[in-house]
């Protein structure tokens, strides 16, 4: 009983560890990729404490081994859009306009119950009060109220430039071609490689904020 006690007690801090090494935003709403972790380290952690013949090694390399994966696909995810395409996904517009994306939802595979129940959630009980609907990475839906009922599209602002790095999905949702953004950037003296977010929306209105020295 004591040695169970004792592996439990040594696995728990070894996950609370783990855990807080992958930051913040692990506590709160999980991309893909964090929550294949979680549930991976959940899973080491029990099998280690239900199998008592099991080396309490055994149970600890892995977590370690799993977090230091983490570690190295976040840092590649900074880098590389490729990459962070492929773990955590992109956001995918399901309502624009006040028009639902029906082929979307079927794609995403959500039912007409998630989006009232997320409506509901966001304190919306008239879906013809929504003008816009975005599915985030983590699955969660945000909405937005008309402001205007003659408004005719979703207006979110994309992200063209993301730490240092032109995004082609940006650009293509914004309203800004590269003429557009290299006259912004000779305006403010910056390169690319100096700017750590440009958004704009359809209509090419922007907000740029530059990387700090």
């Amino acid at each position: 009983m004591l040695n169970l006690i004792l592996r439990a007690t040594i696995l728990y801090l070894v996950a609370i560890i783990a855990i807080r090494l992958m930051g913040k935003k692990q506590l709160s709403e999980l991309q893909p990729s964090e929550l294949v972790t979680t549930i991976i380290i959940s899973g080491i952690v029990t099998m280690s404490l239900e199998e008592s013949t099991m080396s309490l090694m055994a149970g600890i390399v892995p977590i370690v081994l799993i977090v230091c994966i983490d570690v190295i696909i976040t840092g590649l995810n900074l880098k590389s859009g490729v990459v962070r395409r492929l773990t955590t996904g992109s956001p995918d517009v399901i309502i624009s306009g006040g028009v639902i994306d029906q082929a979307k939802l079927r794609q995403l595979r959500y039912t007409v119950d998630d989006i009232m129940e997320s409506m509901r959630e966001a304190s919306i009980f008239d879906i013809s009060e929504v003008q816009c609907a975005i599915v985030e990475n983590t699955g969660k839906i945000n909405f937005y109220k008309k402001a205007d009922a003659g408004s005719p599209v979703c207006d979110a602002q994309a992200a063209v430039i993301k730490d240092g790095k032109l995004s082609k999905d940006g650009l293509a949702q914004s309203g800004l071609d590269m003429g557009r953004i290299y006259a912004i950037l000779s305006e403010k003296r910056l390169a690319v490689k100096d700017v750590f977010l440009l958004t704009a929306d359809s209509n090419g209105e922007y907000n740029l904020i530059a990387k700090q020295s």
